[in-house]
């Protein structure tokens, strides 16, 4: 019998305890409207839409649905507040708002953690440790920049933009929302925000913040809707500058239809991340890290490890050691502190994971899925790798957002490299090696625009994230994020 603390429970047949998140302190609305100009206000074509939990398929409330002529009323709101108080304002009065909407973040941090867990179905302890904590630190962070722009740009003149339209995705809700929306607020702009259809409610409950923080009415307007809402911000004659974080697809469209405009852009896209094992890495490590950078978070991260690529001489055990740790991982309820993997989503992404694990096996690749139990209600995968799969397979080439794992080996330093960097994506890497020698060589060579050595999705708001080729255009984090905020003159 295996001596591992963490399998010692499976192999004698025992079960975790059941350790439920409370869920008393959280109220969610039966009914949310559109935050714009500091109030909620009903949509102009009456329509809303149900957001569910994907963990029950349990509808959570109705949300409204926005139309043009509510984009519209929002750009102007956030036209006026630009105009008006927000422009005018001395930049450490900024950096109070900001600094205050840091604070009552923390304070209402397990009430964040909660609704996020319901809405997008990722297990508490990431809402909890990793998604809520980081919001915040992204206003403080911002909220110290707002009276030091000079400073971070010496010998430039810095000059907000105006009006900023911000399109997030959900898989990362809140921790999205403030990636965007604070650089923008410390850099003096006023901000649209659009989160996505699937996971609305958390930037619903920060458009609470910011009228408990008492930021002038339309400073931040935040509205909801689906595809359309969102072309409607991008397309807006009156947004001056557009971020958006989501497919390459969607990416593409909004390059399109944003050439010759004028508008200032950051697009943060898909990736296809490889973790690459060499055989001097600290194994057990190596594969913690890749279990904590494609399961732990579902799969549900541009930056996701999707890929492995491990040196030969070790692929044997670090395969053997992987599918070990995957059988005593936890798929189930997202609320209860012991569970692992999460909920998928939504039953579209769901789909699309399925269609490709059908396509790997169909490509000839070996499948392994953990043997644990999934509910019978809400969206479940197993955690999945991959092995015998070559570089031409869909399943190593394009983005599947789920938690899939493709397993292919390599010899040498340079076939390692030369397979890291062959897909059309570049946003994140990572290496495992015991030589500096060996980091310092990849990490100058894979492109991709985060890297990270012998660790996996550590994020800090000092920190740029961005990438290459199909993966973005732009920085965001760090005073990367503040330098797309701007209109900088000599």
């Amino acid at each position: 019998m295996s001596t591992d603390p963490s399998k010692l429970a499976f192999n004698a047949g025992w079960q975790y305890a059941p350790a439920p998140e409370s869920t008393d302190h959280v109220t969610i609305d039966e009914q949310y409207d559109l935050f714009i100009g500091g109030e909620f206000s009903p949509p102009g074509e009456g329509r809303y839409f149900e957001t569910i939990n994907p963990a029950t398929e349990e509808r959570l409330s109705s949300v409204a649905l926005a139309g043009e002529a509510d984009v519209d009323r929002a750009v102007k709101a956030a036209r006026k507040a630009y105009a008006g108080p927000w422009s005018k304002m001395k930049a450490a009065e900024r950096g109070k708002y900001i600094f205050r909407i840091a604070r009552i973040l923390q304070e209402r941090a397990r009430e964040f953690s909660v609704v996020e867990s319901l809405d997008g179905g990722k297990p508490i302890r990431e809402s909890r440790d990793i998604d809520i904590p980081l919001a915040a630190a992204h206003f403080f962070y911002y909220a110290g920049w707002a009276d030091k722009l000079e400073y971070a740009f010496p010998g430039r003149r810095p000059h907000s933009l105006g009006v900023a339209g911000q399109v997030i995705p959900w898989n990362f809700p809140l921790l999205m929302a403030a990636w965007k929306i604070a650089p923008a607020l410390a850099c003096g702009n006023t901000v649209v925000l659009k989160p996505a259809e699937t996971t609305p409610l958390t930037a619903l409950k920060l458009a609470e913040v910011i009228q408990e923080a008492d930021l002038p009415p339309g400073v931040v307007n935040i509205i909801t809707g689906a595809g359309d809402t969102g072309a409607a911000i991008v397309n807006h004659p009156d947004v001056d500058k557009i971020a958006f974080t989501g497919s390459t697809e969607v990416g593409r469209i909004i390059q399109r239809s944003l050439a010759g405009t004028g508008k200032k852009y950051t697009l943060e896209l898909g990736g296809k991340a490889a973790n690459i094992i060499f055989a001097d890495a600290a194994i057990d490590q190596a594969v913690e890290g890749i279990v904590n950078g494609i399961f732990f978070n579902q799969g549900h991260v541009c930056c996701a490890g999707s890929r492995l690529l491990v040196q030969e001489s070790v692929a044997d055990e670090v395969i053997t050691k992987l599918k070990d740790r995957m059988e005593t991982l936890i798929v189930g309820d997202p609320l209860d502190k012991n569970t692992d993997i999460g909920a998928i989503n939504s039953a579209e992404q769901l789909d699309t994971i399925r269609s490709y694990l059908s396509i790997g096996r169909e490509e000839g690749a070996e499948m392994y899925q953990s043997s644990c139990e999934v509910p019978d209600t809400g969206y479940w995968c197993r955690p999945t790798i991959f092995t015998g799969v070559s570089q031409s397979n869909r399943i190593v080439q394009e983005e599947i957002f789920g938690p899939v794992l493709a397993i292919q080996t390599f010899r040498t330093l340079e076939e390692g490299l030369t397979k890291a960097n062959n897909t059309p994506y570049g946003l994140s890497g990572g290496v495992w090696t015991d030589k500096g020698a060996k980091i310092f060589k990849m990490t100058q060579n894979i492109r991709a625009g985060v890297i990270w050595a012998n660790t996996f999705n550590k994020f800090d708001p000092t920190s740029p994230f961005g990438g290459y080729k199909e993966s973005g255009v732009g920085r965001e984090g760090g005073l990367h994020g503040l330098d797309a905020y701007l209109r900088l003159e000599s």
